[in-house]
């Protein structure tokens, strides 16, 4: 019974660019804040911000699929891993939005003044 030893250079370079450019795409969007993206808003934050959450879920998608070896498992094993990640990122963005609107919103239109 003998094991060849596969190389994996090009698919480690494969997602290593395609991590790079989503990140260079992140930077440029930071740095050029497109007025169309940046003054116009979607549950109550602006599209930018919601490019970035995209992004970034899709990097450690791509992050989890590569680099820790998902892409070659069963699907009930996938499944256990991902999807409660997902909904526990869902539920997080949604308590943290709502939240930080309620605050920002009182802090806004009351006579309690930022002290922070």
């Amino acid at each position: 019974m003998s094991h060849e030893h596969v190389s994996n250079t090009k698919r480690i370079w494969t997602v290593f660019g395609l991590l790079s450019v989503i990140t260079i795409v992140e930077v440029i969007f930071g740095i050029i804040k497109p007025d169309v993206l940046h003054m116009n808003s979607f549950m109550a934050m602006s599209l930018l911000n919601w490019l970035f959450i995209i992004l970034t879920l899709v990097k450690a998608y791509f992050i989890v699929w590569a680099f820790m070896h998902m892409e070659g498992e069963k699907s009930t094993l996938k499944n256990a891993v991902v999807l409660p990640v997902i909904f526990l990122v869902l539920y997080l963005l949604f308590i943290l939005l709502t939240e930080g609107n309620y605050i920002y919103e009182v802090f806004k239109n009351s006579t309690i003044k930022w002290n922070f």
